[in-house]
């Protein structure tokens, strides 16, 4: 058989003038211990090493100021509806020089000696009908080549006639009215020359 425990009487008798240490212990747990009185006054603030009204202020820099700005994303400019217009040129421009460039300088040549001094007016004729021999070779070539459709080079071959008759006309001329209106009948066809030739 096991033995019976001590009562705790007999240990420690319960009076009034001994109470229990259990009890005691377990009462001073409970206690809540202040540092300071609730009359205390508030302790001030400690001091900081510079006040508000001396604290330096960095001065930015212009440069500064401007970068942030560029930086953001609401100034951005937004792309123009129309991507064919200035550097943003998606439009495919053409290098390649037309089929009939050689006839095309041979008869601006000519019409810038119109508006130069010449020597005379025969010298102007002869010039113009050597122009319209050559220019006729030369759209020759490039139809038995089967690079220029035939109504092109027949067109051609039509307006090189009227400059060799203006040409003529300019050569007959006497008054110097008349002549300056067949001048520029003459280099009104040659523009016209040219034109066609640079459809080739």
């Amino acid at each position: 058989t096991q033995p019976k425990p001590i009562p705790l009487t007999h240990l420690h008798p319960l009076n009034q003038t001994n109470p229990p240490h259990f009890l005691s212990l377990r009462k001073h747990q409970h206690s809540i211990i202040r540092c300071t009185s609730p009359d205390s006054p508030p302790q001030e603030p400690e001091p900081t090493t510079t006040s508000a009204e001396n604290f330096p202020i960095e001065k930015r820099i212009r440069s500064e100021i401007i970068r942030e700005r560029r930086s953001k994303k609401g100034l951005a400019k937004p792309e123009p509806p129309n991507f064919e217009i200035g550097w943003k040129r998606t439009k495919k421009i053409e290098t390649e020089k037309p089929k009939g460039y050689v006839i095309a300088d041979f008869l601006e040549k000519l019409e810038q000696l119109m508006d130069q001094e010449y020597g005379s007016t025969e010298l102007l004729a002869a010039v113009g009908e050597i122009v319209a021999e050559r220019s006729r070779e030369e759209a020759e070539v490039l139809r038995d080549d089967g690079e220029v459709e035939e109504r092109l080079v027949t067109e051609l071959f039509r307006v090189l006639k009227l400059i060799e008759m203006d040409l003529a006309m300019v050569k007959a001329a006497v008054k110097e009215e008349t002549l300056n209106q067949r001048l520029e009948q003459a280099k009104a066809r040659c523009r016209q020359a040219i034109l066609v030739a640079n459809s080739f």
